[in-house]
Formats: C-alpha cells, sequence, structure tokens
C-alpha cells in the first residue's frame, strides 16, 4: 500500500508555482529583447536612421566602406560569404561600435537567391552599397563564367530582392576597366564603354541591367553608379588595410606585391609589361586613395534622388606609369625592392586615367589624398604591424 504524504502537496505546489512564474518572466523578457520574433532593430525603419545594406562589406574597400557609415551614424548590415573578405576587418568594425542596432554581420552567399530574399524579408535596409565581386583581371581571363555569376548574375538577384522589398536606392561599385582601351584620355563618363576583358564586360553587363531596370515602370529607383579607378591606401588610423588571400596574391593589386616584396614574402617585384606605348613601358593607371573613394561614396548615398542616375568616374584625373608607382612604394618602404620585368599580363590596357569634373561638380566630390608616397605609406603602416593580415601577428 502506498503512503500518502498531505504535508508534501503544499511544497510541490510551491515548486510549480514558482517554476511558471519564472517561465512567465522569461518569455516577457525575450519578447522584449531586440531578437524575439524577427522584431530587431535592424528590421525596422526607424525616423532618422539610414539602414544601409553593404555587400561585400568584409572586403577592402567595403570594410572601409562599413567604418565611415558607421563613424557618420549610419545602421550597417554587412553580408559577405567571406571568400574574398576577412572576418577580422568585421572584428574590427564590431569592436569599435559594439552598441546594439549599430552593426551586424551576415554570412550569406549572393548567389544564393533564398538567402538573398531571407536577408531582404528580415531587413529594413533603406539603401544598398554593392561592393562584393571577385574584382581582378587577370584572373576573369582564366575563369570567365566565374565573373559573369559573381558580378552580372549576383547583381540581378539584387535587384529582384530590392524590387520584391521595396527598397529604392542602389549605390553600385563599378569600374574603370568597362571603358576598356579608349582612343582618347582622360576618360569622362560619356567615353564608350568597350571593355576587353570579362571583369570589365561583367561590370559593364551589370551596369546595363541597373540601368534598364531604373527605367522600368514603378521602379523609382535612385541610383548611382561610380566607376572607379586604380584603389590604393588604407585608414589613416590604422584600423583597417588590405589582406588578400595568399592564393590571390599574384592577381591582386600592384602596392599588395610591393609591400610583400618589401617584407620578403616574395623575392620581388613582377613588372608585366614593358612595351606599351607609354613614355616609359610601363601601364599608367589613376591611383584613388580608399579613403577618398569612400567618400564619393558617401556624397553619392546623400545626392541619390529617386527617378534619377547619376554615373561618375571616381578617380584622381592624373595619370601615374607603374615604374612611377613602383619608386614611391620603395620610398615608402624604404626598401630597395628587386624588379624583374616579365610579358603583358592578358587583358590588360596601356593607359587609363580620369576626367573628374562631373563628380566635382555635381557631388562637390575632390580626390584629397593624391601624393602617391603618402597614400602608400599610410597602408605600409598597416602591412608592416599586421604582417598576416587580420590573422595572428
Amino acid at each position: 500500500m502506498e503512503y500518502f504524504d498531505a504535508r508534501r502537496k503544499p511544497h510541490n505546489v510551491g515548486k510549480i508555482i514558482a517554476a511558471l512564474v519564472l517561465t512567465t518572466l522569461c518569455i516577457f523578457v525575450l519578447k522584449q529583447s531586440p531578437g524575439f520574433g524577427g522584431n530587431s532593430v535592424f528590421s525596422l525603419h526607424e525616423p532618422g536612421v539610414t539602414h544601409v545594406l553593404i555587400t561585400g562589406g568584409a572586403g577592402y574597400i567595403g570594410s572601409h566602406a562599413a567604418l565611415r557609415l558607421l563613424k557618420d551614424n549610419y545602421r550597417v548590415t554587412i553580408v559577405d560569404n567571406l571568400s574574398r573578405g576577412n572576418m577580422g576587418a568585421v572584428k574590427v568594425l564590431q569592436g569599435l561600435f559594439p552598441q546594439p542596432g549599430r552593426l551586424q554581420f551576415i554570412f550569406a552567399d549572393l548567389g544564393d537567391q533564398k538567402s538573398v530574399n531571407k536577408i531582404f524579408a528580415e531587413n529594413a535596409f533603406d539603401a544598398v552599397m554593392n561592393f562584393a565581386a571577385v574584382a581582378y583581371v587577370g584572373e576573369s581571363t582564366l575563369e570567365p563564367l566565374r565573373y559573369y555569376h559573381n558580378i552580372t548574375s549576383n547583381t540581378l538577384l539584387i535587384l529582384e530582392a530590392m524590387a520584391s522589398h521595396g527598397v529604392k536606392t542602389l549605390i553600385y561599385s563599378s569600374t574603370c576597366a568597362t571603358y576598356g582601351e579608349p582612343e582618347k584620355m582622360p576618360i569622362t563618363e560619356a567615353t564608350p564603354q568597350f571593355p576587353i576583358n570579362p571583369y570589365g564586360k561583367a561590370k559593364k553587363m551589370a551596369e546595363d541591367i541597373i540601368l534598364d531596370f531604373s527605367k522600368s515602370k514603378g521602379a523609382d529607383m535612385a541610383v548611382m553608379i561610380l566607376r572607379y579607378f586604380n584603389v590604393i591606401g588604407s585608414d589613416p588610423e590604422g584600423r583597417l588595410g588590405e589582406a588578400p588571400r595568399p592564393e590571390l596574391r599574384e592577381h591582386g593589386r600592384i602596392s599588395g606585391a610591393c609591400f610583400d616584396a618589401a617584407l620578403g614574402v616574395i623575392p620581388g617585384l613582377k613588372v608585366k609589361g614593358t612595351d606599351y606605348p607609354t613614355a616609359d613601358g610601363t601601364c599608367i593607371r589613376d591611383y584613388i586613395d580608399v579613403t577618398d573613394l569612400v567618400d564619393a561614396h558617401v556624397k553619392a548615398l546623400n545626392k541619390a534622388e529617386p527617378r534619377k542616375v547619376g554615373i561618375y568616374n571616381v578617380g584622381t584625373g592624373r595619370g601615374r606609369s607603374v615604374n612611377e608607382f613602383v619608386d614611391a612604394c620603395k620610398k615608402a618602404t624604404g626598401v630597395n625592392i628587386k624588379i624583374e620585368y616579365l610579358s603583358r599580363r592578358p587583358g590588360d590596357y596601356a593607359e587609363v586615367y580620369s576626367d573628374p569634373t562631373k563628380i566635382n561638380k555635381e557631388l562637390n566630390w575632390t580626390a584629397q589624398y593624391t601624393d602617391l608616397k603618402e597614400s602608400l605609406s599610410v597602408a605600409w603602416r598597416w602591412q608592416k604591424s599586421h604582417p598576416h593580415g587580420y590573422g595572428q601577428n
């Protein structure tokens, strides 16, 4: 026979009541928390706050853009699949702006339509800055289909998501590579576009898609397309820099190769092409500091207007040869870098530099960091203190 002790009943009831009270309290606290039920601050439009989606925000240029927007009190969402970007850059930004509602990072592939739609459905974006792209001319000639998928197709998916979710402002990161080899210098926005490599062609196709969509009935898009030239430099305060993956160094920017040679990572610098029709036989390029480039993006965002499209070259207006660049890099690093001269790189062109008159006039933007040696010195300081990029130093 079981023995029942009536004295235990009140004790058990008390435990049950306490558990119910605790559960109710937990549910209440969860409901008040920013992420419960998708009602985070990132999912709500807030008066006086502009929420910008930065695709490719873990990359070199995208991370610098995120830093500037966060400094200017924008709300920022970074979407990146980290195939070219660095989580270390995101962590730097998170450390600088830890306050709730300032910055969120979403790991996603912009080629995945379901993921893109989910991101737009769960967040209230006011504008998109699209930096995400593979961006090496030489690599594009080796893997053209990858470039058309990554640049052109992914831009289409982003536009479809913007249309479905009522996001009307797009700042598009394009390139001077869409011009190919113009017959006349400097390049203006009216210069015909005849790209000669898959990178430039993929960007030109993406531009055409954007322009066609912006003209469609009911689109009401505010579009800014920035065609920029050769990007150098890094954050003047040394918080961010450029850190390409080791396997991509051979395709990367000349500044990265110069720094690798100065650090002894590679035995010397390979200059590809000495027989171009230029004064010293090497390519001529317009080198734009990343700080100036980001400033152009912010000014474009502030000037973007519904049913209007702005197309701008972003450069200094001055061309420098590769030999001039190498000399500046030697001075910036203090290292007598060994130079090896090789044949031309596939898909390259002899001379490219901008006429920035239009962006000067319409966006009140002018390049401020035009001293080549100084821009390289700033970038070199970051490289020296981060010999392994954002990894363990």
